[in-house]
């Protein structure tokens, strides 16, 4: 698998330089807005209407900038399914944005890593152009009051938080570089400890693991850079290069992903399924045709250690491997396995073969509304505890100023895991939690949407626990703001509006 994966690594790579130098450029060209096609001048300039830098306008008969290109297949079956009507004198090749990974891939379908969601997926972030150059903002913060029962449980205030930059330049009509970097202040608001979370596992502080807390995140959780080559109409490849990345190993980290965006709280199958995307140290190479991506990566298997603002020791000692296919512009698949060398600190001879699949559909439902959905598996098989499963399903729904969302998650942990008395730690405990929240937004698409939650989650689990956690009841209830950037107007949406 090591060797098949190495072989997939030098391929694309090769792909990717081989074809990176051809085009000409240049003749006398106009200039446009990529958020209003209808101003169109004869220089450079700023947008008249929302004073954005105007990038060259390529004749129809062309193919595109780097920056704006010709649709997908699923994005020309978007446009088609959810009722887009496109004349307006210019053509549909200015209509997409470009993820930063892969020039040859919709702005959209980017995620965490090299990660896919549904094309249709709404994109929250606020866009900067710069002649041909894109730079895009995420983030979020969730200022809150939290409350977790059971002897092992805790209250506090806190703010879970991260911000994401991403940035593309086009060095050609077929070649990209892209860079991203993402950090959050989780060491300065959560503290060594993080938060209280039951059930939760993973991680140490002051040389102790972790239980029923979810760990802060580092202060640099993504350094990286990319580069993305088109070999043909439908064929692309791209290599990817973090310190610290995201490996191809699961599906969109959790604050990545639609349907779990508006929560506050990590998964408890976290380590199960996503928790290799802060990884100090990792090299992708994916091949691409359509809608469908093969690619491997050598990445470092130990987890962030407890200093949460330092850059830990690159080792390269795991691979993995990751199939993604986007059937449709509302659904994304993916089926992973990974081998990742001693992911803790504190058990430093542990080997562990990581598998994931996951399924994410995403439906828009009209001007401001949507309904994201998500179903991930997971399984670890670790050195001495064998196979554990861990299964998750969770579903947002945002309509106007008010967001629903709810999460169902079922997980097989050991005693060892939960940190439970040396005679419990053989054995495999099912803990589920189930939980429901509601949004709404105080300040909404004026650029950056304020939003009053609150969620409640009950947390079920064998008698056999009761010794530990108590016999009541396991709940935690909590009331947030939810802040970020307002949802960023697609270009084919707001074009499908104004037709209108």
């Amino acid at each position: 698998m090591k060797t098949q994966i190495s072989i997939l690594i030098v391929a694309a790579s090769l792909g990717t330089s081989v074809a990176i130098a051809q085009q000409t450029e240049h003749e006398k060209q106009k200039y446009t807005c990529v958020m209003h096609p209808e101003v169109v001048m004869d220089h450079p300039g700023k947008c008249t209407k929302c004073g954005m830098t105007l990038v060259p306008l390529k004749p129809k008969s062309k193919r595109p900038t780097s920056n704006v290109q010709r649709p997908t297949p699923n994005e020309a079956d978007m446009q088609h399914m959810h009722g887009s009507d496109h004349q307006h004198g210019m053509s549909m090749e200015h209509m997409s944005m470009q993820s930063s990974v892969n020039i040859a891939d919709p702005m959209s379908r980017e995620s965490s890593g090299t990660a896919w969601v549904p094309d249709s997926t709404p994109m929250y972030g606020k866009m900067f152009m710069f002649g041909g150059d894109m730079l895009m903002l995420h983030g979020a913060i969730f200022p809150r009051y939290t409350n977790v029962s059971t002897r092992r449980g805790d209250d506090r205030f806190d703010a879970p938080n991260w911000i994401m930059a991403m940035y593309s330049h086009p060095f050609s009509e077929s070649t990209q570089l892209g860079a991203r970097l993402m950090m959050s202040l989780d060491p300065l608001t959560e503290g060594g400890r993080g938060y209280p979370l039951l059930f939760q596992s993973g991680e140490s502080w002051h040389g102790q693991p972790l239980h029923d807390r979810q760990h802060p995140h580092d202060l640099f959780d993504e350094i990286s850079i990319s580069l993305s080559q088109k070999l043909g109409p439908d064929l692309s490849s791209y290599i990817y290069v973090g310190y610290p990345g995201e490996p191809a190993l699961g599906p969109p980290t959790f604050m990545h992903r639609l349907s779990a965006m508006d929560d506050p709280d990590a998964p408890l199958g976290h380590h199960w399924q996503d928790s290799t995307h802060i990884t100090f140290g990792v090299a992708t190479a994916g091949l691409q045709c359509r809608n469908v991506k093969i690619e491997g990566s050598v990445f470092t298997g130990r987890e962030p250690d407890e200093d949460r603002y330092d850059f830990d020791q690159p080792r390269f000692d795991s691979f993995s491997g990751r199939l993604s296919w986007n059937p449709t512009p509302d659904l994304a698949l993916q089926f992973s396995h990974g081998y990742i060398k001693s992911p803790e600190a504190l058990e430093p001879d542990t080997k562990r073969h990581r598998t994931t699949a996951s399924l994410i559909y995403n439906r828009p439902l009209g001007k401001e509304s949507n309904w994201s959905n998500s179903f991930v598996w997971g399984q670890n098989h670790d050195t001495g505890e064998g196979k554990t499963q861990s299964f998750l399903l969770e579903s947002n729904y945002q309509h106007g100023r008010d967001t629903v969302y709810a999460r169902w998650e079922r997980v097989e942990k050991s005693g060892h895991e939960l940190v439970l008395a040396k005679a419990d730690e053989e054995k495999i405990f099912p803990v589920l939690a189930y939980t429901i929240g509601y949004i709404r937004d105080l300040s909404h698409g004026n650029g950056i949407d304020i939003g009053l939650g609150g969620q409640f989650t009950i947390n079920d689990r064998p008698d056999s626990l009761d010794r530990y956690y108590g016999e009541d009841l396991g709940y935690a209830f909590e009331f947030f703001l939810r802040i970020r950037p307002s949802q960023h107007v697609h270009l084919a949406t707001q074009q499908a509006e104004e037709i209108k």
